[in-house]
């Protein structure tokens, strides 16, 4: 167990850039662990209003904001990037800041073994309240095909970046564990589930309580082995215009969890929700028109506000079909209205927004939390 937090623990994950890293942690989430993402927390520490973004002007000039006053972070990572000195300029502003976030998740997480990926955990002094250090590893053609797709770079931006980073086989020669993720996502889930026994821990772990709190509906999670029956599930309910197949539904299960709503043991509404930053967004929510839909999204809603709640959750970003959006008695009886992005007033809030928008959906927005990480001062 962790020296500084003796009743956790502690995953250190990393590995280099487009390795997979989100993907594993996704996955050790599924099977109860608690997730931070500490990039993403270095992102939030020089929002506007935010610890670390006074000082980041300050060290680098208003050359770097955007029109809307936010740290333009382009136009920051195109110059760190390029300048070793910089980028440990822009480090030592924010490392003790994430840092000190990451002390406040770990101790107020309910879950006793936490994941904390970080692209330079072994630069950091989060290395050494790690009880394990887990590298995710994939051949340097890989990394680069992945951010030539995903993330639109050339490849002679996707090798700048691969080889910025300290050398891969560094990496792997710090290892308690490596995780190849090479193959298919089936493949790479065996080898998380495998590593994850032995530390003890009982592999799927996560099991959200049957409810009935509405008449005979009750809520599960699903699992990589029902990927037929929820993208059926997804394809149907969404009258087609958001199809899945099982592959499309594995794939997925890299970033989220699926939350099926049944009536009497029948599946008949589904949530796709998934957090990232503190931020809960569900982008797929279907009810069978069968059903009675206000229990039944009443009941879905709140096993995904509950399970947002042990994730310490701000928000909870819902992208509605129009049939549900009507309903807005009800979402309003439960806290949500709809919001545009622009208007939800927290970076990361908007950033999630715009990040996880549906076509031909309306987002209605829940703020979840007070105590928020990483606050403006």
């Amino acid at each position: 167990m962790s020296t500084k937090w003796p009743e956790k623990y502690v995953i250190g994950l990393t590995g280099n850039i487009a390795t997979g890293k989100s993907v594993v942690r996704k996955m050790l989430e599924h099977l109860g662990a608690y997730g931070i993402d500490a990039d993403a927390l270095s992102h939030r520490a020089i929002a506007k209003g935010a610890p670390g973004y006074q000082a980041t002007v300050d060290a680098f000039g208003k050359w770097i904001l955007a029109p809307d006053g936010e740290i333009d972070r382009a136009k920051l990572g195109r110059l760190v990037f390029n300048d070793a000195e910089a980028m440990a300029r822009l480090e030592d502003i924010v490392h003790p800041l994430v840092s000190q976030a990451v002390d406040v998740m770990v101790k107020r997480a309910s879950q006793k073994v936490i994941v904390i990926e970080a692209i330079k955990l072994l630069e950091s002094e989060l290395r050494n309240v790690c009880d394990a250090i887990w590298v995710v590893n994939a051949p340097e053609e890989m990394q680069v095909q992945r951010l030539v797709e995903k993330r639109g770079m050339s490849r002679e931006e996707a090798l700048q970046r691969i080889h910025f980073q300290s050398a891969q086989h560094q990496k792997l020669a710090a290892a308690n564990v490596v995780i190849q993720n090479t193959g298919s996502f089936e493949q790479t889930w065996q080898n998380v589930s495998a590593a994850w026994k032995k530390i003890n821990q009982p592999g799927d772990t996560i099991q959200i309580p049957a409810r009935s709190s509405e008449g005979a509906f009750s809520v599960v999670r699903g699992r990589p082995r029902d990927s037929a029956a929820i993208a059926e599930l997804v394809t149907r309910l969404s009258g087609g215009t958001k199809t899945m197949s099982p592959d499309d539904v594995m794939a997925a299960f890299g970033e989220k969890a699926f939350l099926l709503l049944q009536w009497n043991g029948q599946n008949v509404g589904i949530a796709g929700w998934q957090v990232e930053n503190l931020v809960a967004r569900t982008t797929e929510f279907f009810i069978d028109s069968s059903v009675p839909a206000e229990a039944g999204l009443k009941t879905l809603i709140s096993e995904v506000e509950r399970a947002s709640g042990e994730l310490q959750c701000e928000a909870s970003l819902l992208f509605l079909p129009p049939n549900l959006a009507a309903l807005q008695g009800t979402w309003k009886q439960l806290g949500y209205e709809p919001r545009t992005p622009q208007s939800l007033g927290v970076q990361a809030w908007s950033d999630a927004a715009v990040e996880s928008a549906q076509p031909n959906t309306t987002l209605f927005f829940k703020q979840l939390r007070q105590d928020r990480v990483l606050r403006p001062i």
